[in-house]
């Protein structure tokens, strides 16, 4: 059980510092960020909502005891980096190890989390 808890609190750290990264590089970066959105194809307005969606996932998973809404956050990070991952296969920029790298430590955090909570 030690061993699992580690590495829940590792990984739920690596992805919440690349959720403050982006979420910084959305409010602090915007210009740069807007130019993506658009390559993308998206809308710059969703480019704020979405950095306080990140936001308010990372609380959900760290702080709160509500289970519902853990699951939520996990389900919206989830999607968000499966399309994040489409997004960059599209365009072909060749950016889109940063969703897999996203991927496997929101997988690896939701993994041991239902192993810390349910054993």
């Amino acid at each position: 059980m030690k061993t699992t808890k580690i590495i829940y609190y590792i990984s739920t750290a690596l992805l919440t510092l690349l959720m403050l990264f982006s979420a910084g590089m959305y409010f602090f970066n915007h210009t740069e960020v807007a130019g993506m959105f658009t390559n993308f194809g998206y809308p710059t307005y969703i480019i704020y909502p979405y950095a306080v969606a990140k936001l308010l996932g990372v609380i959900a998973i760290w702080f709160l005891g509500n289970k519902p809404v853990k699951e939520w956050a996990y389900a919206g990070f989830f999607f968000a980096f499966i399309l994040a991952f489409f997004a960059h296969v599209m365009i072909s920029d060749g950016e889109q190890m940063g969703a897999v790298v996203a991927m496997i430590l929101l997988v690896t955090s939701y993994i041991t989390n239902k192993k810390i909570n349910n054993g």
